[in-house]
């Protein structure tokens, strides 16, 4: 079977266009505003790289809390913005909460993110454009 005779399932192209495909509407723009907002704060990005490239796909509140000079409240604070932006998602297991990256939540940011090229095009790199 070629490429070509493939069928994508499970996803549907016109739900989250990219960048260069249409102008935003208020609601989309909205949604993607917050969910960039989250991934503004440094310790926000760091907590969903932790999570994001961890074994397992899981990572307990505990092994992060080390790595940051902030509070507990103030780390689960930040995981409470990144589960509200649909980044993540939690369980509660005894007194400790476990964390993991929800199923295609950075593909949709990567595809929205990605410009299509054509075929033969060679990718622009900021250097080549300076």
């Amino acid at each position: 079977m070629s490429k070509q005779e493939l069928e994508v399932i499970d996803q549907d192209a016109t739900c989250c266009p990219g960048l260069a495909a249409a102008p935003l509407d208020d609601e989309r723009a909205t949604e993607l505003a917050r969910v960039f907002k989250a991934l503004g704060d440094p310790v926000r990005l760091r907590l969903l790289s932790m999570i994001a490239s961890r074994d397992g796909g899981e990572v307990c509140v505990c092994e992060m809390t080390p790595a940051f000079d902030l509070s507990q409240p103030t780390i689960s604070h930040h995981l409470k913005l990144l589960r509200q932006a649909g980044l993540i998602d939690c369980e509660r297991r005894g007194t400790w909460v476990y964390y993991w990256v929800l199923p295609g939540a950075l593909d949709r940011l990567a595809g929205f993110l990605t410009t299509p090229q054509t075929v033969g095009e060679t990718p622009q790199t900021p250097e080549a454009t300076a």
